[in-house]
C-alpha cells in the first residue's frame, strides 16, 4: 500500500488500516450511495480480509451511515464526505459536512415526527464523537463488528 498525502508521520502499520472514503455533492441521491459504499466495504472486509462482521454490525453500520449522511444533506449546504475505517474491533463511521453547528439530541417528545437520527445513532453505537473542523464539523460513530452479549469492544465494557 502506498503512502498518501497527510500520512508522512505514520508507520507502515498505521497505513495498513482498512478504509474506504467518498465525497458526495450533498444532494439526497448520495444517501443511498453512502449506504451502498458501507455495505460493500464491510462485505469486502469480511470476504477478502477475513474479519468477522455480524449481520447486526452490517445493518447497524448501514443505518448509522444513512442517519449521519441524511443529517448532513438536510442541515449543511454543499459537499459531504464519508470515511469508513476498521479500528479496534469496530467500524468507525465518520461524516464531514460544511455546517459548523454541532448536532444535539432533541428533547423527548412522543408527538415529534422525525429528528430521531442522532438518538438512533447514539443508541446503536459503542462510541460517538463530534468535532468542529476548520470548515464545518465531523461526526463519528463506532460500531462493533462482532456481536458481544457482554457489550464490550476493544477492552471497553458496558456499565
Amino acid at each position: 500500500m502506498g503512502q498518501t498525502a497527510g500520512d508522512e508521520g505514520k508507520t507502515a502499520k498505521d497505513r495498513e488500516l482498512l478504509s474506504a472514503s467518498a465525497a458526495f455533492d450533498g444532494d439526497s441521491s448520495c444517501i443511498g450511495a453512502a449506504r451502498h459504499l458501507a455495505t460493500g466495504f464491510l462485505t469486502e472486509v469480511q470476504a477478502v480480509h477475513g474479519l468477522p462482521v455480524s449481520e447486526r454490525a452490517m445493518g447497524m453500520t448501514e443505518l448509522v451511515v444513512s442517519e449521519l449522511v441524511t443529517n448532513a444533506v438536510k442541515y449543511a449546504p454543499g459537499p459531504v464526505m464519508l470515511d469508513l475505517t476498521i479500528s479496534k474491533g469496530g467500524v468507525r463511521v465518520s461524516v464531514w459536512d460544511s455546517d459548523p453547528v454541532l448536532p444535539d439530541v432533541a428533547a423527548t417528545d412522543p408527538q415529534r415526527v422525525g429528528r430521531h437520527g442522532l438518538e438512533i445513532t447514539l443508541a446503536v453505537s459503542q462510541g460517538f464523537e463530534v468535532h468542529r473542523e476548520p470548515v464545518g464539523k465531523r461526526v463519528t460513530a463506532l460500531i462493533a463488528l462482532a456481536d458481544d452479549p457482554g457489550g464490550s469492544i476493544a477492552g471497553r465494557t458496558a456499565p
